[in-house]
């Protein structure tokens, strides 16, 4: 799965997702074993980030430019 996911639901997040928002994904088998993301949202203060259902996003690929961009904004 791409390391980006894009926010399509946020009926149950509002505060924490916004809809059409990329947002980072962080690597979390175990998670994902449980349809699971572990998302870096807007919080921002939790650098392990949080746990959200898979359903709330859909994966996206980006040019590399603007991955090294969300990257470098996001660490």
């Amino acid at each position: 799965m791409s390391d980006f996911v894009i926010c399509i639901n946020n009926g149950s997040n509002p505060a924490s997702l916004i809809v059409g928002k990329v947002y980072r994904r962080l690597p979390d088998t175990e998670a994902e074993s449980h349809d699971m993301l572990r998302i870096i949202d807007e919080d921002r203060s939790e650098p392990s980030g949080y746990l959200y259902p898979s359903s709330v996003f859909v994966p996206i690929e980006l040019p590399e430019a603007a991955e090294r961009a969300l990257r470098t904004n996001t660490d």
